[in-house]
């Protein structure tokens, strides 16, 4: 009963009017005023920010801020975390390609919506990243490589918080979602970013063909997810990577095997 009306309220307020409505109130001239409020009700650390934050015009530019040069190093390992966020899950790929999330199972050709593309990922690994709204929203290269393809899948999005995760419809592999894959030097990965509620948008500032480790190549306009798959036999990860854990851009994520 709980998931069911879960889903039906969030139904009921996820549309195009309803995103459209949040992201020009985040847009416009009058959300500024709120940027205090919401510095202290999510508790966000700002000293690494690199404009003043009386500088920031609308909530939307203090949302999707950049940080200070030098102020997330990049560590020497191959693959390294790709956002500020929570490790939600970090593990093996199940028989047929299949990973789980908060008790819910997803198949990995359904968040693909291609069942080749996911074949060649049997046996391996991945790791879920949420970033809460409190969180910066900028996304880094998670490694040096090269774009083999790019695209977009989904349209309305769930919350993919504790919540959204539990109760959602699928909200990882429903959700709008951009796919990267990128070849490695440890083989091919994915990098599947995935929108949350309300506001879909995911925006590319990086659109060349290769990617440079620690380098911004886009950023979310709200709190979200993305979630990283490496074929098998490529990379092992670090020691700390236990759920729950926090992690920041340029942290070690994975070596290679």
């Amino acid at each position: 009963m709980k998931k069911y009306l879960y889903q039906r309220s969030i139904e009921l307020t996820n549309g195009a009017y309803t995103s459209n409505l949040i992201r020009k109130f985040a847009q416009s001239k009058n959300s500024r005023r709120f940027i205090p409020g919401y510095i202290k009700a999510y508790q966000i650390l700002t000293d690494d920010v690199e404009k003043p934050l009386d500088s920031f015009s609308t909530l939307h530019d203090f949302f999707v801020r950049k940080l200070s040069p030098g102020s997330r190093p990049v560590a020497p390992a191959p693959v390294v975390s790709p956002v500020d966020g929570k490790i939600e899950i970090a593990g093996d790929l199940h028989e047929n390609v299949h990973f789980l999330v908060k008790g819910q199972h997803y198949s990995l050709a359904d968040l693909l919506g291609d069942k080749a593309l996911a074949d060649r990922y049997q046996d391996g690994k991945y790791a879920v990243l949420y970033l809460s709204p409190a969180d910066y929203h900028r996304i880094h290269s998670p490694a040096d490589g090269k774009v083999n393809r790019q695209y977009v899948l989904g349209k309305k999005s769930y919350p993919v918080n504790a919540a959204g995760l539990q109760y959602g419809k699928a909200p990882i592999s429903g959700n709008y979602r951009m796919v990267t894959e990128l070849y490695t030097a440890f083989g091919n990965m994915l990098v599947v970013k995935v929108g949350a509620m309300f506001v879909n948008s995911i925006k590319l500032t990086e659109t060349g063909g290769e990617w440079q480790k620690g380098n911004e190549v886009g950023y979310f306009s709200f709190g979200s997810t993305v979630v990283l798959f490496f074929e098998a036999n490529s990379i092992e990860f670090v020691e700390d990577m236990s759920n729950g854990n926090r992690i920041k851009v340029g942290e070690p994520l994975g070596i290679m095997v």
